[in-house]
């Protein structure tokens, strides 16, 4: 589907290449927000039926509260990893990591509240509501409600799509991406179940047992144990808590000390490996490939380069000084 809408958009483009008739000061298909879920562009815009928008905050933690309006759902999609908490009137609805692509969504005229821990960037959707089935009236809003869905394949591929057109992106590119997205939301057999995640004192304890012993080999049976429930319930737990299956967690767990250790060691790259509980290099190399989307060694040298700029004295100019050159810095 997505290749398909791809090839179409290609085919937008090309017709209306030279562009010349759209009107001046046309706003980005893609609008930036001024506040989280308020959008600063022209009120058309704002009444587009499918408006999309990206909110960025690279705060360590910040809080925040919108309302959808009574036509509209509202649908965020994780651009990168972050931990948030999501409730309203009180009642918790989300506690957790959302990964790159966690989807969520909000029904017409509902609150929601939402406490960032941790840097976010997000594609915020508005749908008008008559994109969605005619059948629904009244509370079947509540069926959409609270949606969230972790790892959500087809929206990561949407959002992948926007993110490879860049600023090219035109408005209907992301109309065509937001009508994917409603018909996606609207079929019945959804997974709508909501999300029962590890209470934090049992996640604390799990976090502090591999934090202990990731060097080594951990099983899913001893982190059950940790965490006192049964290895199915578990994993299902732990999942809706951090958004990662827990080899999956552990891997990544590795992989951040492996970085420490390449940043500030010169230790070789097999001896990093077998410190962080990888039993080969190239096993350890396919892994930090795979998550931080570089080899081990380019890893290294880039991060190497930017400490040296930040690192590097600053330069130095000759200034004038009466009948000599005298060194300053600049």
């Amino acid at each position: 589907m997505l290749a398909e809408l791809q090839r179409t958009h290609a085919r937008i483009n090309l017709a209306a290449a030279p562009r010349d008739h759209e009107a001046p000061g046309t706003t980005q298909a893609i609008a930036r927000e001024s506040e989280w879920r308020k959008i600063a562009c022209s009120s058309h815009a704002v009444a587009d039926e499918i408006t999309i928008s990206r909110w960025e905050d690279s705060r360590e933690a910040s809080w925040h509260a919108a309302t959808t309006p009574p036509d509209r759902y509202f649908v965020g999609i994780a651009l990168k990893p972050t931990r948030a908490i999501l409730s309203r009137d009180r009642r918790v609805i989300f506690d957790g990591t959302m990964p790159s692509g966690t989807l969520y969504v909000s029904a017409p005229s509902r609150q929601l509240s939402a406490q960032f821990q941790a840097p976010c960037a997000f594609l915020h959707l508005h749908i008008s509501a008559e994109h969605f089935p005619t059948r629904w009236s009244g509370t079947a809003a509540e069926g959409l409600d609270d949606l969230i869905l972790l790892r959500d394949p087809l929206a990561a591929g949407l959002v992948k799509a926007l993110a490879e057109q860049g600023d090219a992106v035109d408005h209907q590119f992301t109309h065509c991406i937001g009508q994917i997205l409603a018909m996606h939301l609207a079929r019945p057999e959804l997974p709508r179940a909501k999300v029962n995640a590890l209470p934090k004192w049992r996640l604390r304890r799990v976090e502090q047992h591999i934090a202990a012993h990731f060097e080594r080999g951990i099983s899913l049976s001893e982190l059950a144990g940790v965490a006192g429930l049964s290895r199915m319930h578990f994993a299902a737990q732990f999942r809706a808590a951090t958004g990662y299956r827990p080899r999956e967690y552990l891997l990544n767990h590795r992989i951040e000390q492996a970085k420490s250790l390449l940043t500030t060691t010169s230790r070789p790259l097999a001896e990093i490996a077998l410190a962080v509980g990888f039993s080969t290099q190239a096993h350890f190399s396919t892994v930090f490939k795979r998550i931080s989307g570089q080899t081990p060694a380019r890893w290294r040298a880039g991060a190497r380069n930017e400490r040296s700029d930040v690192e590097a004295p600053p330069r130095r100019r000759p200034s004038w000084d009466g009948d000599r050159f005298a060194d300053t810095a600049a």
